[in-house]
This record gives structure tokens, sequence and C-alpha cells, in this order.
């Protein structure tokens, strides 16, 4: 029998030779040797720091497995793999449940806690220690056998739920298309789209424009459709995706699933002991109540709302006067949003798009993450990936020394699923047993090339991929040998939104965006002008998409501070009541949001959603010093580096901060760079 490619201890997974029936031989494999080894190990006595790396060993060993398996079940989601890695995730969450419970690893933390050795370990050593003591307690290591094998129980239905919850949304998403012939039912589309449209409608085998649900198809139509009736049969099917609304009524619907996954929750924080879902979640967060949380996004809200009805008031008005839109429905709020835009600024995400073709921004991007933080990248053609738009790159240190790697997949294609994130593919662990360097994964969907002419992006999209970078560098760029705390291991998931938000700032910095531009048909950078309208349109609308990110954040952390089991909230009527007080563009009365909000039914953002909006406080001001000191600063480059990316869980969140900033953050800099500076609330 050949060897599983996923057993394995290279660097790299070997992609083109990972199928879906090695899955679950080898996970089932490496849970019931795990299982074994690391019930002797924890018997073992004194406990020691040598100890504690052999078991560090077999859960990379396991991690290394998974991590192929759960990534080609985002990009490549065959039913193959879609049944394999349930198949797996069975077995996994299980483990998993089994492994947070397990008396003896906890004992064996304790005595490493305990010993005479503890005092004389860095902080590194003693927080890994503190923090996997905090959440075996916080798993119900003490509960009785009886509540303990209810508790695992729920979490692989919980896993499970979770599985189901994506894949309805991805199935939902794909079920649907148009299929057009008449280009003209496309006025006012971008050619780039309608490009995209050509080539989709030809992998189809049929003449035409073939539209979806994907973002880059989805956005440029309900942007710029001049067909009014496009854009609402777009909208009704992009907001009822998942649900018993909309073109594919209950044929994927997850109000059920939703409903289990909070009542699991629910139950997952009685059994621990808390009031509910949100004071678990807070648990080890920096933030510490709802309440907190809460005064928190509702002191935004009083800031930004009276900001927003003025924009939205200026929106209905332009509409009324300059696009014949008597009534602003929903699926023209994006399209009126725009034309205003560029009537004001003389500038659209389309416009800039022309400037920003891939392999520039590329080159921009990495090269401001150079000169900042003295590292350098070059392009890796020799590991073996999952696709033939993945490109791959190391990262060397000043002295040339490899000391990460990163895979970039950017492109949308059929299977994949939808958004952008970054994956810590591979975490960086030294020590007696591995000598091993992070690897990162950072995945977009982007509008693929046409042709043999690179791909372009939009200003927007440049956001995107510089937000998800950042997470890359946090994860790649750390000095931490293990990977309970390195990267974004371990980090509070409130501050973990701190790099990837940085990161934006550098997309209105004029050198990089000059650095980074090419024109399409005359190879001309960034002008001056245009620099400068994009500058001037910064803040467009900004209160408004403040208080859609605030109303997510209101809702999340509602739905799960107020539901129990003696108070089963609906979810649609929390989302309503926070929209009667944060919302002030309309929506749909048939529009079911949340039943494809994967963040927190699918994600990791489950009553911390609130955490983009924490984190910004963080970045922005972190940022300041950068506009206070020199954006170009290699000295703030370097600090900043050695204080924050470098560190990850070593120290919390606020240490590194302070570190770096001298100071705790403020809310001054986040107001700053919304256009909100001059704001108070009411009052």
């Amino acid at each position: 029998m050949k060897t599983n490619p996923l057993l394995t201890t290279e660097q790299f997974p070997n992609y083109s030779a990972i199928l879906p029936e090695h899955a679950l031989p080898a996970i089932t494999q490496l849970c019931q040797d795990s299982k074994k080894r690391i019930a002797e190990l924890a018997e073992q006595s004194p406990a020691t720091w040598a100890t504690y790396e052999a078991i560090e060993a077999i859960d990379n060993q396991l991690a290394k497995a998974w991590t192929p398996i759960s990534h080609l079940h985002s990009v490549n989601n065959t039913q193959p793999w879609r049944q394999a890695y349930q198949d797996c995730q069975q077995i996994l969450s299980k483990y998993s449940a089994e492994m947070s419970q397990h008396t003896g690893l906890y004992r064996f933390y304790q005595a490493l806690q305990a010993s005479n050795d503890f005092s004389a370990y860095d902080t590194a050593r003693q927080k890994l220690i503190n923090d996997a003591i905090r959440d075996f307690e916080l798993s119900g290591v003490n509960l009785s056998d009886e509540d303990k094998n209810t508790y695992q129980g729920l979490v692989q239905q919980s896993s499970e739920l979770y599985t189901t919850f994506s894949n309805n949304v991805l199935d939902a998403t794909q079920a649907f298309h148009l299929h057009l012939t008449d280009e003209a039912d496309l006025a006012g589309i971008p050619e780039s789209a309608k490009a995209l449209y050509r080539q989709l409608a030809a992998q189809q085998a049929v003449d035409g424009f073939w539209l979806t649900l994907d973002f880059p198809s989805y956005v440029p139509a309900i942007t710029y459709a001049d067909n009014r009736h496009l854009r609402e049969t777009l909208y009704n099917a992009f907001v009822t995706r998942a649900s018993d609304q909309g073109p594919h009524a209950n044929q994927f619907d997850n109000h059920n699933v939703v409903e289990a996954i909070l009542s699991t929750r629910a139950d997952i924080a009685t059994l621990l002991g808390f009031d509910n879902y949100a004071a678990l979640s807070l648990a080890n967060k920096m933030a510490k109540s709802a309440d907190e949380v809460l005064d928190f996004l509702y002191d935004l809200v009083e800031r930004a709302k009276p900001i927003a009805e003025n924009e939205f008031a200026e929106l209905k008005a332009f509409a009324q006067a300059n696009l014949g839109l008597e009534t602003l429905a929903p699926w023209d709020v994006a399209y009126a949003s725009e034309k205003l835009k560029e009537a004001e600024y003389a500038i659209s995400q389309e416009q800039l798009r022309e400037y920003f073709p891939v392999p520039h921004v590329m080159q921009g991007m990495l090269g401001i993450t150079e000169h900042l933080f003295g590292v350098s990248f070059s392009q890796n053609n020799e590991i073996n990936t999952w696709h033939p738009d993945v490109t791959c790159y190391t990262v060397l240190d000043a002295d040339k020394t490899p000391i990460a790697y990163f895979c970039m997949d950017l492109y949308a294609r059929q299977g994949k699923n939808a958004g952008a994130w970054m994956n810590g593919a591979i975490d960086k662990i030294h020590s007696s047993h591995i000598q091993q360097l992070p690897v990162a994964y950072l995945t977009c969907n982007f509008i693929p090339p046409v042709g043999d002419a690179p791909a372009y992006l939009s200003h927007d999209e440049i956001l995107t991929l510089f937000h998800e970078f950042g997470h890359g560098i946090h994860h790649m760029l750390t000095e931490i040998n293990h990977s309970a705390i390195s990267g974004i291991n371990g980090v509070e998931w409130d501050a973990v939104e701190l790099p990837s938000q940085f990161m934006e700032n550098f997309c209105y910095q004029k050198t990089v965006l000059t650095d980074m531009s090419c024109h399409q048909t005359t190879s001309e950078p960034l002008p001056d002008a245009l620099f400068d309208k994009l500058i001037a349109a910064k803040n467009f609308h900004a209160a408004l998409m403040m208080l859609r990110q605030l109303e997510f954040s209101i809702f999340d952390m509602r739905l799960h501070h107020e539901y129990n089991s003696d108070n089963p909230v609906d979810v649609m009527t929390v989302l309503h009541a926070v929209r009667e007080q944060v919302a002030v563009t309309p929506s749909a009365d048939y529009a079911r949001f949340p039943m494809s909000f994967s963040h927190i039914f699918s994600g990791g953002y489950a009553a911390g959603y609130f955490s983009y909006k924490w984190a910004e406080i963080l970045s922005a001001d972190a940022f300041s010093r950068f506009e206070e000191e020199g954006v170009y600063n290699t000295d703030v480059g370097e600090a900043f580096k050695r204080e924050i990316l470098a560190r990850g869980a070593s120290r919390s969140a606020m240490e590194n901060f302070i570190a770096f900033r001298g100071r705790k953050p403020t809310i001054d800099a986040l107001l700053r760079h919304h256009g909100m500076n001059t704001q108070t609330p009411a009052g």
C-alpha cells in the first residue's frame, strides 16, 4: 500500500498527490495514535518542558494533516471533498472535545505551573501554560463525567451544524444564475465585468452572458447596472440565499440550522456555568462583558447615525433629481451611491481598476512590507500547490535566510468558497522535536484574468488584499517558537484584526499607490489628480458604512447575549429590533441576511463580530504613530514588527500595543480616519 501523503513530516503538503480518499484514513489513524501517546506523556513525572515539546509535536502532525483537507474543502468544494471533510470533522470534533477535557493533560499543565522551573521560564512559556490551563477550564475539564460526555456531544453537533450552514450558503449561491443574451440588458456595467460574464458563459458552453451571485459577478451588477429590474432580481436572490425566501425558497434553508446552532451554543454555555454564549465567548477576549461591548458599539452609533442620516438624505435627493428614482429601494442604494460618488468626486472603482494590474499591486505591497519590516520576498515555483492560479513566495530576513512562506490564491472559480481569508496553514515551531517555518495561505475571490491580459483590481479589492496580507505577516513574521502562541494563535480575537486593518492604511499612501499602478493602455502610474480624488472620496458615506458594520456587530452580540434555553429569541426579530435602532438604509421585507452570515454561524466570530470595530481602534491608533513620526519610518516599522507582529500571543494584546505606542489606545484616530473627529455624542 502506498504511503498516505497526508502522513508527512515535510514542510509542505504534496497537493498533487492528495486525494479525498486519503483524508479519513489519515485523520482516523492520527487521532488514535495521538490519544494513546498523549495519555502516556501526560502521566510522566515530573512534568517537564521537554514533555510539552513532545506533546506539541503530536498536535502538529495532526494539524499538518488536517490543514490540506480543510483547505481543499474551502477552495475546491466538490462532493468528494465535502464528504471527506465531513467524515473527518466528526472524528476531529470528538477528538478535540476529549482533548480539551483531558484530565491528565490538565494536571500536566498544572504541574508545570507549580514546578520549580516555572519561575525561570520566560514570559512566553509562562503565558502559554497559563493560557492552556484557562482554556481547559473554559472547556469544562472539571465537569462530571456525565456532563463531559454531554459537552463533547454538543461540540460535535455544533461542528456538524457549522458545516451544514456553510454548505447551504455555497449551494444556494451556486444554484442561481442569469443567462442573458442581449448586451443592452447590461448597460452601465463595466467591460471588465462583462468580460467575466462572457467567460463564465463560455465555460457553460453557451453564448451571451452568465451572471452569478459570486462577489466578482454580483458586485459590479448591483453597483453599475442601469437596468433596475436586473438589480432587483440579483438583490432578491442574494439577500435570500439559504432561506425560506427567494428563487430557491426552502431548498437550502438555514433557518432550522441557525436555531439549532444557537440552542447548542446556549446549552454549552449553561453547562460551563455561563449565563449565555456571549459571556463564554468573551471569557478570553480583551472586552470582558456584553454590556461593555454594547456600550462601545452604541456609542459609535450615537456618533455616526446623525451623519449617516444626512448622507442618506443627500443620496435620496440626488437619486430623485438625477436618476429618476422617487423611492430609493434596497437594490438602488449601491447604484445611486456610486453615481453620487462619481458626480461629487469624478472617480469610480472601475476607473481606478484600470491602473492596478495584479503583478504591480503585488510588487507594491511586498515593497512596502520589505521597506518597513526589513524582510524580502522571493517567488518560489518549487512549492506544490492545489491550483495553477496559486503563486507562492519565500520570506527572507535581512541575511537572506528563509523565515516563512506564503501562497496566494486570488481569483474566483466554481467550487471555491466566497470571501477572502488568511489561513495560518503551518505554524512556526522551533523545538527539540521540530524545526518548522510558518506558512500562510491567502485566499481571495477577485475577477480572474481574461485571455492573456493580467487581472486588474479595484481600490476596494486592493484594500481586501492588504487586509488579508496583514493577517499573513502577523503569522509569518512571528519570532515565537511554539505553535500555541506563535503568529495569530492565541491572540485575543478582538485584537487579531489589528495588523490586517493596519495594513489597509497604506492603500491611501501616494508612494505605495504610485509604485503599484500601471494603466492598462498607457502604462502610466496613477496621476496626481486621480489620487487627490481618491483621498477626497475616502470618507464618502463613511458613516453609512460604519452603521452597517455596527448593525452586524450589535445583532451578533445581542443575539448571543439574549438567547438562552428559557428565552430562545427569534433571529429575525432581533435583527429587526437592531435595524430599528441603528439602520438608515432600507431593507426588503423578504431579506434573510442571517441565513448567510457565515462569520458568526460557521466562522469564528460568534459573539465576536464587534472585533472588527474594537481592533480598528487599535489599528488606527497604531498607524497614527507612523503618521506622527513618518509613514515610511523604518524605525517605527521595526518597532511595530518587534512589539506586535513578532510577539504573537506571548504577551496580552494590550501589553503588545502599549509596548509599541507607549500608552493605552484611544478612539481619536479611529474617528479622525472616518472623518468624524469633530463629532461628539448628543447629550
